[in-house]
């Protein structure tokens, strides 16, 4: 209803844009990526063509990145998720709350594409000391940048035991602070559980 409202206004309309964009978020919130793509992209054109404003742009960018990681398109994710994060850090410095943010999707990103070692050295060297020092330890997004290093180290086929060992470790902790900040019966706190439980038994089938 909100597109049809402003689809007849001109190219270079504010609230056509806003239009836009809400539409393609909202097909990919519901599962449907195929058709928001085009839509996402024709949005981040349109944006770039008339408005110059680089956090808008990188917004933009930043919901085309997720709606390809969506269709397994995690190569093109990547490459929007890396000049995102570039120019956030530029922007805004490490540990503001926005490039944090984006690190977080960049994680992830790196982690679907396999890239352990490159996951592993972006958190553990690079963003996760600004989240600390910025968000505090208990923040959903540094919790979340230290689930994704413990998946990192558990996934990565070279994995040793104490690689093992730091990953189980880890997950205890953001459990732990999860179930304080969160409840027991959050997804996240549900999804940290499930992580620890898989990290235990790959420990364990290794000790034997």
């Amino acid at each position: 209803a909100c597109w049809k409202t402003y689809v007849g206004r001109p190219e270079q309309d504010g609230f056509r844009s806003l239009a836009l964009g809400c539409l393609g978020n909202a097909l990919q919130q519901n599962g449907r990526p195929e058709q928001a793509l085009p839509v996402l992209e024709a949005n981040l054109a349109t944006i770039r063509r008339y408005w110059p404003d680089e956090e808008i742009i990188l917004n933009a960018q930043s919901s085309l990145a997720n709606c390809f990681s969506d269709l397994g398109r995690y190569g093109e994710a990547l490459v929007l998720d890396r000049e995102a994060h570039a120019r956030r850090v530029a922007l805004l410095g490490v540990s503001d709350e926005y490039t944090i943010r984006g690190s977080l999707c960049l994680s992830i990103t790196l982690l679907k594409l396999k890239l352990w070692g490159e996951v592993k050295s972006f958190v553990r060297d690079q963003m996760l000391p600004a989240a600390r020092r910025s968000l505090g330890d208990d923040h959903d997004l540094t919790l979340g940048l230290i689930q994704n290093l413990a998946a990192a180290l558990q996934d990565d086929p070279t994995r040793t035991s104490d690689d093992l060992l730091q990953a189980k470790t880890i997950m205890q902790d953001v459990v732990q602070r999860r179930r304080r900040v969160f409840g027991p019966a959050h997804p996240e706190t549900v999804s940290a559980e499930r992580a620890l439980s898989n990290v235990g038994k790959r420990l364990a089938g290794r000790m034997h």
